[in-house]
């Protein structure tokens, strides 16, 4: 865990900073504005900046929309250079934000915090499902980018949230909740908010003034069903909601309890689960069952990405507990994108 900068100490609410908020696709600024200025009120010499990119232009490409937002930010950080930088992002806004960081590691010394709320890191599977071969150079294509290496780098040296809605199987009824993780990022689950109430409702004022007083930079986990995790999701196959995980099959059962589930739909879409092992509390006694974690499924495009992991115990439990334990441990990646 790197130390944290100066801008990222103790929490204060008269502290002056700069307040980043981007909207995502098909939106404008006017619901994040309404967050932006939530979070701000405290402070009325806060600079708040909110860009509006346009709603046609955010059914178009991805790249010129993070050009815009890293015009309007290099020009912010210039006239207040000494301002610490605090960042939020709903759905694609979060993205593009990545994206500017990527361009300036630079700032990320300067950045107090950086919360990304239900966007699609690791690739939107509306957008896979829309241009699944990647055929398309619009919106869908840009969405369905899995940006999960580029996030784990920054959260690795920032202060990073990922806040996630839930209506039920894992989902804000856009995004799913899988697809938001990664590693080193605080997640926050708000049960019963779908996608576009997330932009502006007090649930979400109140976390992100939780993680405003101490932000941090959350540890790995280090759990069979999280490493079993980030082994699958270093195929990059597609994640999706739960609704599936009643048709899976058991494919391995591991010494905690945790499982590793397969189904395949009628199209021969092999779709893979991860289940942990829950404990509740009942009238009659305690009860355990399992809980899905993980659900994803290797589209068209990438059907050959499971073909060379065998589905027997014996080579997933190779698989997965021979991965480099000290790199996973301390939330190394094999490549940083930031240097």
């Amino acid at each position: 865990m790197s130390s944290k900068s100066a801008y990222q100490n103790s929490y204060q609410e008269d502290q002056e900073f700069i307040l980043f908020a981007q909207h995502g696709w098909a939106d404008t600024d006017h619901d994040i504005g309404q967050l932006a200025r939530s979070l701000a009120k405290l402070n009325s010499i806060t600079p708040v900046y909110v860009p509006n990119l346009g709603l046609i232009d955010t059914w178009l490409k991805i790249g010129p929309l993070i050009d815009k937002v890293d015009k309007i930010a290099v020009e912010a950080i210039a006239t207040s250079p000494d301002l610490p930088l605090r960042i939020i992002g709903h759905s694609m806004g979060g993205l593009i934000w990545l994206e500017v960081l990527a361009r300036h590691p630079e700032w990320l010394p300067k950045v107090h915090s950086l919360v990304l709320i239900a966007s699609p890191i690791g690739g939107s599977d509306l957008g896979r499902l829309f241009d699944p071969f990647g055929w398309f150079p619009l919106i869908a294509r840009d969405l369905g980018t899995n940006r999960r290496t580029i996030a784990e780098a920054i959260a690795s040296k920032i202060p990073t949230m990922s806040i996630v809605g839930d209506i039920g199987n894992n989902t804000d009824g856009t995004v799913p909740m899988g697809c938001s993780q990664f590693a080193q990022a605080t997640f926050v689950r708000i049960d019963g908010l779908r996608h576009a109430t997330l932009k502006n409702h007090p649930k979400v004022v109140t976390a992100v003034h939780e993680f405003w007083k101490k932000p941090i930079i959350a540890p790995s986990l280090t759990d069979t069903a999280s490493l079993l995790i980030a082994k699958l999701r270093s195929l990059d196959l597609t994640e999706t909601n739960n609704q599936n995980f009643r048709y899976a099959k058991v494919v391995q059962t591991y010494p905690d309890g945790s499982k590793l589930w397969t189904w395949i739909n009628s199209w021969q879409i092999t779709h893979v689960f991860v289940s942990d092992r829950v404990t509740t509390s009942q009238s009659s006694g305690q009860t355990s069952g399992d809980r899905c974690v993980y659900s994803a499924y290797a589209g068209w495009k990438n059907a050959n990405k499971l073909s060379k992991f065998s589905y027997t115990a014996s080579m997933w439990k190779t698989e997965v507990f021979n991965m480099d334990a000290e790199e996973t441990r301390s939330g190394a990646s094999p490549c940083d994108p930031l240097k």
